[in-house]
This record gives structure tokens, C-alpha cells and sequence, in this order.
């Protein structure tokens, strides 16, 4: 399925002339909404060994990216020990962690166990404060 909508999607990238990235879309449990459009077949929280042979599965690909993707309201991230064993296989490469990560202590973790890059949605639509919420993210991911 998701094979067929890049190819689709792929003369339109071309004519474009933007700049593909490549990335290996990882989605684990709960999954939410991109989940379930995406018929997946979705990753165990406590089972990291299946998350980092697809993610390696990527990497072989051709994949610079990796994202490990809970989905849109989870109630988390995939698990710091999740995070930690796809990095330690990745490498160099990029990874992303998205969903359910809704304040700082979270991002802060996520960023600790080897996320590059983290993913908010849900927060940052629900407070009225959105620049402090970013602030307060980005600050606890500092290096």
C-alpha cells in the first residue's frame, strides 16, 4: 500500500524538482490514526529488537532517516530503550521520534536515549501558549 502511493506521489516529487529524503516510517504501538490509514502492522512497545531490524531494513535501503512513530494523541513515545538499541544500530543516521510527547521531561528523555530530531503535534494544537510550549521543549533538548 505504502509502496504504491510513493509511486504515485513520485512524478510529482520530479516535476517539482524539491528534494526527496529518504525515510523509513516505523509505526509502534498504539499507532493512532496513522496507523490505522495506513493499515500498519504496528511495532510492540516492550519488543525494541522489532523495531531496530526494521529499522536496519531501512537503512540497507538506502534510508537516512528513520522515524519511530507512536501516533497523533498517543498516551507516548516509543520507549527510551527502544530508542536507545534503533540509534546504537543506526549509527550516523537520523532518528526521529514522534507522538504522545507532550512536555518536557518526555522530550528530554527521548532526546537522552539518542532521538536527533523529536516530533510534537497534539501539544502544541491544545495550549493557547504555543511559543512557550516550543520554548519549554526546546529547551529541555538542548545539548
Amino acid at each position: 500500500y505504502i509502496t504504491s502511493n510513493q509511486a504515485m506521489g513520485a512524478p510529482l516529487v520530479y516535476k517539482s524538482g524539491i528534494e526527496a529524503i529518504s525515510m523509513a516510517y516505523i509505526i509502534i504501538e498504539p499507532g493512532g490514526t496513522v496507523g490505522w490509514v495506513g493499515d500498519a502492522k504496528l511495532i510492540p512497545k516492550n519488543k525494541p529488537e522489532i523495531a531496530v531490524a526494521y529499522s536496519l531494513a531501512g537503512k540497507y535501503l538506502g534510508m537516512h532517516y528513520t522515524y519511530l512513530e507512536t501516533g497523533s494523541g498517543a498516551d507516548g513515545p516509543a520507549t527510551p530503550e527502544m530508542i536507545a538499541a534503533v540509534k546504537h544500530a543506526l549509527g550516523n543516521n537520523m532518528l526521529i521520534v514522534g507522538g504522545g510527547i507532550r512536555d518536557a521531561e518526555t522530550a528530554r528523555k527521548c532526546a537522552q536515549a539518542g532521538a536527533d530530531m523529536i516530533v510534537t503535534g497534539t501539544v502544541v494544537e491544545e495550549t493557547s501558549d504555543v511559543t512557550g510550549k516550543i520554548r519549554e521543549l526546546v529547551s529541555a533538548i538542548k545539548k
